[in-house]
């Protein structure tokens, strides 16, 4: 029987057909999971020029205090604080808060929050998540908490909202601060209340995978003035004034370059949110009948950013492993990422942590196991979508 593969129309997709079957589409240019949304370039040349004549390049100049003052106007928060990078970002509020001992967190994230911890001489101890939103369990808090502890670091992952109220009531409780990571969260509100205003502080990365992007760069957001001046001194090398070092400070600064691509962002990033909703809705019509595949949709009183679109596959019913949908997605040239696999606490930096053993986080490693983020990012085409979602199905049938 004829195998060949053709193009289709002009779209850049090629289907692949034995005899006269069409059993499955490849796309001619690779599907990465995200792309930058980066402003047009020609908007960016006027600032470009205007760093270049006041040769300010970096240490708060014009920029980045107008980025600064904008992005609290946008996000409708009282206090920024702009850094080069999330990481930095967060090892400097864990110091501004002088945080030490043991922090309550979760394994299921990006290695850089748990680095901080470490970088900060404090112990994580990795408490599980909750099956639906993928967050941090806050029933499970508190059974953690011993006397050296003195902070709860969740993550609002895929911008999916944590529990923040019963995560307050505890900290409350036991007298302890409460840092999110909120690397995803950007622009996410719950009842028209900006989510970053939850807790002691809120970390937020711009690097080039996020929904907003200064190409690399993050922020703290906080309500207190007193740390917001803290936070600067940090992240200036300590210094509150030309001979006076108040602590031991890190060069953390977000450079002119950064915050100009930022501003421009602010003006782009609402579109982007736009676009990214027709392409999860696209999404969950298209694989929400195909068993085995499990998609999440935000609550109603949940304003999202469409930051990721996970999806989890039981392979019992689906037929086949999430590994093995990730490897044949790269067949069709989907490239897809495992978010967030393996999990921190698998790590060889962090497995020998007594919080870390698997028997302590049975649903973290269930779900680090099956979970698959597919591509999302303005500029995919719904096609492209569409082509996504018949790859996987045809995978499902067994077919080439």
């Amino acid at each position: 029987m004829a195998i060949r593969i053709t193009r289709d129309g002009d779209d850049g997709i090629e289907e692949l057909t034995v005899g006269n079957e069409i059993i499955g589409r490849i796309s001619e240019e690779p599907i990465y999971v995200t792309k930058p949304n980066l402003p047009p370039l020609e908007k960016l040349y006027p600032s470009l020029v205007a760093i270049w004549n006041r040769k300010i390049l970096t240490n708060g100049g014009p920029f980045h205090q107008e980025f600064e003052m904008k992005l609290a106007e946008f996000l409708r928060v009282k206090h920024v604080n702009l850094f080069a990078n999330a990481t930095l970002a967060l090892i400097v509020g864990l110091e501004a808060l002088r945080i030490s001992g043991e922090v309550i967190t979760t394994p299921y994230s990006f290695v850089a929050t748990t680095h901080a911890l470490q970088w900060n001489g404090i112990t994580p101890v990795f408490c599980d998540i909750d099956p639906q939103t993928m967050n941090i369990d806050a029933d499970k808090i508190e059974a953690l908490i011993t006397p050296r502890t003195t902070a709860i670091m969740p993550v609002h992952v895929y911008g999916h909202p944590c529990e923040t109220k019963k995560i307050q009531s505890i900290a409350d409780r036991y007298g302890l601060k409460v840092i999110y990571d909120a690397a995803h969260a950007f622009g996410v509100t719950m009842n028209d209340r900006n989510l970053l205003l939850e807790g002691d502080m809120s970390i937020l990365s711009f690097h080039g995978t996020k929904l907003f992007t200064t190409f690399e760069g993050g922020a703290i957001v906080t309500k207190d003035s007193t740390l917001k001046k803290r936070i600067d001194f940090l992240k200036n090398f300590g210094f509150a004034d030309e001979v006076t070092v108040v602590g031991p400070g890190i060069n953390g600064k977000m450079n002119e370059l950064q915050a100009a691509v930022g501003l421009l962002g602010l003006e782009i990033v609402g579109d982007e949110i736009v676009k990214r909703r027709s392409i999860a809705q696209t999404y969950r019509s298209c694989l929400d009948l195909v068993k085995g595949i499990a998609t999440f949709e935000p609550p109603g009183d949940v304003s999202y950013n469409y930051s990721y679109f996970p999806i989890l596959v039981d392979e019992e019913e689906f037929g086949v492993s999430r590994d093995e949908v990730y490897e044949r997605l790269k067949e069709c040239n989907v490239f897809a990422r495992r978010y967030f696999y393996p999990l921190i606490s698998n790590m060889p930096t962090y497995r020998g942590l007594p919080s870390a053993s698997k028997e302590n986080l049975p649903i973290a490693n269930e779900i680090a196991s099956r979970v698959l983020c597919l591509p999302i990012y303005g500029e995919l085409e719904l096609r492209d979508v569409r082509l996504i979602c018949d790859c996987i199905r045809n995978i499902a049938a067994g077919r080439p």
